[in-house]
């Protein structure tokens, strides 16, 4: 027999690759993060920038506001978000769409469009005004800014949930006599349920962190629209120090929504 050589086996290049990559990447994001927290820890007035009144008044808008986003956001982006993986002609299609548009317009485009709509001069604004109602350069401009930039995030997180959640198990159910409403929250949504929390996170974050839109909409107004985003802007202006707290601020919060979402999908793992 004549023996056939085995042909050499050529190296994978792609995990060294990656490795590199790895390394060249977190670098790349973790030492401005590292900057940040050494300077703004060595600034003489890291605390006093902390519990200004400028910092702590952008704080509780932020949060304020911030909730009331996410429940409107999760209220009415759920049953939506159910809609559009269920729905299956072209007019779903076309709304899938324009639900993610706002996801890869500018902020600021956002606001200003905001602004043509429920603006004084805007498409609405006249019957708004009729019925005393006034929203531009209000708190409730800094909630519909953030509904309209975040609200995205959670529908398609919870949009791609829903399509994971077989339909046959949700027929076998209302075959055994569960009415569809108790399916819905019995099935569907425990199926679902990674998805729905790491779009209620991702919206959060989004929120929390939205600037373009809400200083056209808005404006930036101490202690009524200046969120936390517009706060440090001011800050860098006239006191760098401040500016630094409350980019440690804003971190810090980011870090909890984060860990908090590790630990339910970790708590969600363990449980299947």
């Amino acid at each position: 027999m004549i023996a056939v050589p085995r042909r050499a086996r050529t190296a994978n290049p792609l995990p060294q690759l990656g490795r590199i990559a790895t390394i060249v990447y977190v670098l790349f994001i973790g030492l401005p993060l590292v900057a940040l927290i050494a300077r703004a820890l060595g600034s003489a007035g890291f605390l006093q920038g902390l519990t200004s009144e400028m910092a702590l008044q952008a704080l509780r808008l932020s949060a304020v506001t911030g909730v009331i986003s996410l429940v409107f956001i999760v209220v009415v982006g759920t049953p939506f978000a159910y809609q559009l993986a269920r729905g299956r002609s072209r007019v779903y299609q076309v709304l899938d769409s324009l639900v993610e548009l706002p996801i890869v317009l500018p902020p600021v485009v956002v606001g200003v469009a905001l602004l043509m709509a429920f603006g004084r001069r805007g498409l609405l604004g006249p019957g708004l005004e009729v019925l005393g109602i006034t929203l531009p350069f209000t708190s409730a401009a800094v909630v519909l800014a953030q509904v309209a930039v975040a609200g995205p995030f959670y529908i398609r997180a919870a949009k791609l949930g829903f399509q994971g959640v077989p339909t046959d198990l949700e027929d076998i159910s209302q075959t055994l006599g569960v009415s569809p409403w108790r399916t819905f929250w019995r099935v569907t949504v425990p199926m679902a349920w990674p998805a729905l929390v790491g779009g209620t996170a991702l919206a959060l974050a989004r929120a929390l962190s939205e600037f373009g839109a809400t200083i056209m909409f808005a404006g930036n107004f101490q202690g009524r629209t200046q969120t936390m985003p517009l706060a440090i802007m001011s800050a860098m202006e006239v006191n760098l120090s401040s500016a630094l707290a409350l980019s440690i601020l804003l971190l810090t919060v980011s870090l909890v929504i984060l860990g908090a979402l590790g630990l339910v999908a970790r708590a969600q793992g363990s449980r299947r």
